[in-house]
């Protein structure tokens, strides 16, 4: 991985914080979820009509990131809407880049260098102990379940969108084609659920919405393309670090408690950071 994609990588990282954080303004956490990606597939359709659709072989591997996607946003948002940023954010990252990394060398053989691997497992170790939240604190079991689960879609949707855009030929139209695509999903699955009315309360988030929707094209427009240049569990792993600028939104914005085991936690993930790179 050269240094120009890490730090670009570490962008997308705080990027990706930034829109998780959005998810917690004042409006139901699934409402928020389909006003950010409502709003990121507006700002992506422009530029899937300059750049054109990607590659036909790509396309089996866009709708089924497409379909990992809508069960990623499902179970993120219930995790939300039972536990805190502060608990859930880095339960859900943190076993994914672990995940990913046996994925990657299982399913599509992609080697990963043994210093590399052992910075991957730091990285996973602190970031799952930014999920610790100190002695008497409230531990919502079914919120981690979710923030278990959500942990495992996303080694999914990595791995399927990592592969589908290196057959796409062109990274940007992959990521233009599946904002665009994962747009549409959520407002059906609302419309369905829960009639028109439902979309009413959004109206006063649009400028927020608008926000978190940019925030989350980018970071992930950034790693997807990162994975066509770098090992994908590599890309996975750094990408996570977005929780460490999580967690400073969770104590300064949210006002979310801070517990010295996430100390620790923050230099575990930079120490994983520093291996990563060397490795």
């Amino acid at each position: 991985m050269t240094t120009g994609v890490f730090f670009a990588v570490l962008l997308a990282a705080a990027l990706h914080a930034g829109w998780n954080a959005v998810l917690k303004v004042r409006l139901e956490p699934f409402l928020a979820m389909t006003l950010v990606t409502g709003l990121a597939g507006v700002i992506g359709l422009p530029f899937l009509l300059l750049l054109g659709p990607p590659r036909v072989e790509a396309w089996p591997w866009l709708l089924g990131s497409v379909t990992i996607h809508l069960a990623y946003y499902l179970a993120l948002s219930e995790a939300y809407r039972q536990a805190g940023m502060g608990q859930v954010y880095p339960i859900a990252r943190g076993g994914a880049p672990l995940l990913t990394t046996v994925a990657s060398l299982f399913l599509i053989r992609e080697p990963i260098a043994p210093l590399a691997a052992v910075g991957i497992g730091v990285l996973g170790t602190g970031i799952g102990l930014m999920s610790v939240r100190g002695k008497g604190a409230h531990f919502d079991t079914r919120g981690v379940a979710f923030a278990l689960l959500t942990s495992v879609i996303i080694c999914g949707y990595t791995i399927v969108d990592g592969i589908g855009a290196r057959a796409s030929g062109d990274p940007h139209a992959y990521s233009a084609a599946l904002f665009v695509a994962n747009a549409i999903p959520l407002p059906l699955y609302l419309l369905w659920r829960r009639g028109r009315a439902a979309f009413l309360p959004m109206r006063r988030f649009l400028l927020p919405g608008l926000a978190g929707g940019g925030m989350s094209l980018a970071a992930y427009w950034i790693a997807i393309w990162a994975m066509t240049v770098a090992p994908i569990a590599l890309v996975a792993a750094l990408r996570e670090t977005s929780v460490l600028f999580a967690t400073l939104i969770a104590i300064f914005l949210l006002k979310e408690p801070l517990v010295p085991v996430r100390v620790v936690a923050a230099l575990l993930i930079v120490a994983g950071i520093v291996t990563i790179k060397v490795g």
